[in-house]
């Protein structure tokens, strides 16, 4: 049994507020909850999050790692073949 007068009063119905409305409701020490971002417009769940590849790192670590596409490895693996041939072809 818990102890009396040492608990904070529960409020299982506090509203979860997000831009001046009402978004969904839970369990609560406080009888009002106001927030910035809520799954209905945090970019993960909506579907609308972007990668931003800042200078080619998204790329490097696919390369790095061995996570290319198979397009891109064939793209790489025609390279030096092309190279080659070039070379052949010169002399």
């Amino acid at each position: 049994m818990p102890k009396a007068d040492i608990h904070p009063t529960w409020y299982p119905d506090a509203k979860v507020i997000c831009n001046g409305e009402v978004v969904m409701t839970t369990g609560s020490t406080s009888p009002e909850l106001h927030v910035d971002v809520w799954s209905g417009n945090h970019p993960f769940y909506t579907g609308t999050q972007k990668i931003l590849d800042t200078e080619g790192r998204v790329d490097r670590f696919m390369r790095k790692y061995g996570m290319a596409g198979a397009s891109d490895a064939k793209a790489a693996d025609a390279k030096p073949e092309a190279k080659q041939d070039a070379a052949t072809a010169e002399a």
